[in-house]
């Protein structure tokens, strides 16, 4: 009963694999100890602004800086005419296409970037760019991308029809690509054959991440030795050090990368941005440390959006509900440049999960990319590469399809989900999902909420409405989604040519302390914290005992940075992998101290232990000071090791998530009355932070679904700029959530974790989205875009004649 006891005490204080440790991060943070990229503040430094079209689309004819010149403290005014001996008026994009990094004779959105400032303080440089005198000859604008593609208007004039793009041949001169997967004609048989088809235009607004610190660097040239150095606000500083040293010419070993402390990315802070260019040039020809810091509404405006998808379906299947296929076609508005954030081989991302969690025997789906004269982008926001458009696109069909079959949506998914028994599963678009157990989940969300319950006070309440005795609505919002995550794997995942592999480095030192450095950079996610816990859990050390360390390309190993939930799934894999190593080598060590082979021994939480004789080991703390202090026959002295992961699928992380909303027709006003949100991410690392995660990413979903949007009028003037605009949830709006989850480990992850970052915000829009219309189902509501404010749900209720 002792050495259960002891053994259990060692697991509490090792803090792995299942502790709710508190975040190690928060201490910091919460006084006022964080360090990011505008408090960094160096000897002679410069400040950049940039002078932004007002214009969506305009020839320029003229560029006159001399009235900012003539301001005192004004260093210097860049054009694209001072970038071009350089060769750095364009810049390549994640997606293989080219982007203007100043305007260069012409711009394509408003708030494009068009002359870069640099001044001996940000006032000056505000000051100055409101001098610089920009002649505009104003062009047709084109916002709607279904117009992009039948209109005799030209955006970019730089691109010759008859080449081809990145991705294919293109049809129109302003056509992207078409990207395409699954069997086309198989899926359209299917279709025409079945009993029942359900067709609908499902729309995701653009909108975007909007993190809580706007984008940002600072570069900093030193002429004697040659080396740059680059602190900046990077998802992804390895990947950004190496597009840097392809634009500057300078060695890669001669550029260091550095990402302090990031207050939320989102997707938002994975691409290189024009500001990060100019602030490079700028250093290196005055030789002092430049800055640039945008403001709100330069992010909202011209940063990278997200989502703007038109998604065309079509769903067939059986009278008793049986899916039996589905096609989808996608216009994809990407704004006035490609600089989607997605891996080389997917122009579209992962967008081909949209059979989500369904048994679907063939499928299809076809996207077009268009430019428009809006702000590029197309950025992962807090998804997987168009995940989230993907989830939204299926669970709207499936709610159509019900309609249509005049079956309970509930049941209707039930009968389509994939079985435990079916997994490793192989969908009709070419993945390959690694496990789950979906009706499981789903029962055990239906009976958490009451399901049969709330349909009864539905009804009731849709009655007492036709009566005149209520005026609120009751909707009830299902969604079970899958998630793809966990890119990936270097055989079909690369952003610019670099597989996207992620890194571990572990080094015990001899008091049994340790450091890992890894290729990833937290921007909020705890990974301080959950690092700590999986390496504790590997080489039996406590986390309180080891340093995580991040974002420092001449420290961390080469990595891919963090985004679409990959940390966990490929770094934390490396974390765990390296550890592994560090136990093998120990165990090598305890061998030669405990006079064993190393055969004889096992592992027992922090230490080796003789087989059959326990009271005989050796703690880490023990192995780890012989490492550095015994010459060990045929074993080097140290303990180290790194590790890189290539995994070799991705995982595939699901939730069964509810919403329960009332609703007022007359004022178009919610209220969210219960909210269940089951996850199943396998392996659960720390309870507590994925519950933060969880509860963040609904928060976000609300946004998005009730309010949050980036709209255009007709002449490409961004109306949703300012806060005032753009909708964030405050506490105020945001509601109560009950967590929940099951757990099914991925069979290929070193430790079965999959990721949970994303998921919420994957699942949450649908829930919530659906919530409105199955409020108005039985008024006859089929489809209506979000975003969900007020006016529009106000507006449903209207031209559905609920008014009187």
């Amino acid at each position: 009963m002792k050495d259960f006891e002891d053994r259990e005490e060692r697991v509490e204080k090792l803090k792995g694999l299942g502790c709710a440790r508190k975040r190690v991060e928060d201490a910091r943070f919460t006084q006022g100890k964080g360090n990011y990229v505008d408090d960094l503040k160096l000897n002679g430094m410069l400040f950049g602004d940039f002078v932004r079209s007002p214009y969506a689309h305009a020839r320029i004819k003229s560029i006159d800086a001399s009235a900012a010149l003539a301001l005192p403290g004004v260093i210097a005014v860049l054009t694209a005419e001072d970038l071009k001996p350089l060769n750095l008026h364009w810049m390549p994009t994640l997606a293989g296409d080219k982007q203007m990094v100043l305007a260069d004779g012409k711009v394509l959105f408003q708030g494009q970037e068009v002359a870069f400032v640099v001044a001996e303080d940000r006032y000056i440089a505000a000051d100055a760019i409101e001098l610089v005198e920009v002649d505009y000859e104003d062009l047709p604008v084109i916002v709607d991308p279904f117009e992009a593609l039948t209109t005799d208007v030209v955006l970019r004039e730089d691109l010759d029809i008859a080449t081809p793009g990145a991705h294919g041949a293109r049809r129109h001169h302003n056509h992207i690509f078409l990207w395409e997967e699954g069997d086309k004609e198989a899926t359209e048989q299917a279709i025409e054959s079945s009993e029942v088809v359900a067709e609908e235009m499902v729309y995701y607004h653009r909108t975007h991440p909007c993190p809580l610190e706007t984008c940002g660097c600072v570069a900093s040239m030193d002429k004697v030795n040659g080396k740059l150095t680059l602190w900046g606000t990077f998802q992804a500083p390895h990947v950004v050090r190496t597009v840097a040293s392809l634009l500057s010419g300078i060695a890669e070993h001669d550029i260091r990368v550095i990402s302090p402390d990031i207050g939320g990315g989102f997707g938002n802070k994975v691409g290189v941005y024009p500001g990060y260019v100019c602030a490079i040039v700028a250093s290196i020809v005055t030789g002092k440390p430049v800055k640039w810091i945008e403001d709100r509404m330069d992010n909202l405006m011209a940063t990278a959006f997200a989502r703007d998808y038109w998604m065309k379906g079509r769903i067939s299947a059986t009278k008793d509900g049986k899916i039996t296929g589905l096609h989808c076609h996608v216009t994809a508005d990407h704004g006035a440049f490609d600089a989607c954030a997605d891996p080389t081989k997917f122009p579209a991302g992962f967008f081909h999960i949209c059979t989500g969690s369904y048994d679907i025997p063939v499928a299809y789906v076809g996207v077009d990319g268009v430019y428009t004269n809006k702000a590029p982008g197309g950025v992962a926001y807090r998804c997987s590469f168009r995940v989230t458009e993907a989830a939204y696109f299926i669970e709207r069909m499936i709610e159509v399809l019900a309609i249509e079959l005049n079956m309970d949506a509930a049941e209707l998914r039930r009968i389509n989900f994939i079985r435990a028994d079916q997994f490793p599963y192989h969908s009709a678009l070419g993945w390959e999902y690694d496990s789950g157990d979906y009706h499981t989940a789903w029962d055990k969300a239906l009976a958490a909420v009451d399901y049969d319950g709330l349909r009864k006070e539905q009804a009731e309440r849709v009655e007492a409405f036709k009566r005149g005795e209520t005026r609120t609505l009751l909707g009830i919002g299902l969604t079970h989604f899958t998630e793809i995550v966990g890119a990936g794997p270097v055989k079909n995942c690369d952003i610019l040519g670099m597989g996207m592999f992620d890194s571990c480095e572990i080094r015990i030192h001899p008091t049994g302390s340790a450091i890992a450095r890894l290729g990833t950079i937290s921007q909020g996610q705890g990974h301080a914290t959950t690092f700590g816990q999986i390496l504790a859990s590997e080489i039996g050390i406590s986390s309180d005992m080891i340093t995580i360390e991040e974002g420092d390309t001449d420290t961390a190993p080469y990595g891919l940075g963090t985004y679409g939930s990959r940390s966990t799934p490929v770094a934390g894999a490396a974390a765990a992998m390296a550890g592994r190593k560090i136990r093998a080598k120990a165990q090598m060590i305890a061998a030669y101290l405990l006079e064993v082979h190393d055969g004889d021994l096992e592992w027992d939480v922090d230490r080796f232990a003789v087989k059959g004789a326990p009271e005989r080991f050796k703690t880490m703390t023990e192995i780890a000071y012989a490492a550095y202090n015994q010459a060990i026959p045929g074993i080097e002295p140290g303990l180290e090791a790194v590790s890189y992961y290539d995994p070799p699928n991705m995982t595939y992380p699901f939730g069964a998530y509810i919403c329960v909303m009332e609703i007022d027709v007359d004022t178009g006003e919610h209220r969210i009355r219960q909210f269940y949100a089951l996850d199943d991410c396998g392996t659960r690392i720390n309870p507590m932070v994925i519950e933060g995660q969880v509860h963040g990413g609904l928060t976000e979903a609300l946004a998005i679904a009730m309010g949050q949007e980036i709209a255009y009028d007709d002449l490409g003037n961004c109306k949703t700029g300012t806060l005032m605009d753009f909708f964030l949830p405050t506490a105020w709006e945001t509601p109560h959530y009950t967590t929940d989850h099951t757990e099914t480990p991925s069979p290929h992850h070193p430790i079965g974790a999959k990721g949970v970052g994303e998921s919420p915000n994957v699942g949450g829009v649908p829930a919530f989205s659906n919530a409105v219309h199955d409020a108005f189902r039985a008024f006859g509501l089929r489809q209506a875009h979000m975003p969900h404010d007020h006016w529009r749900v106000w507006k449903i209720a209207h031209d559905l004649g609920l008014h009187g």
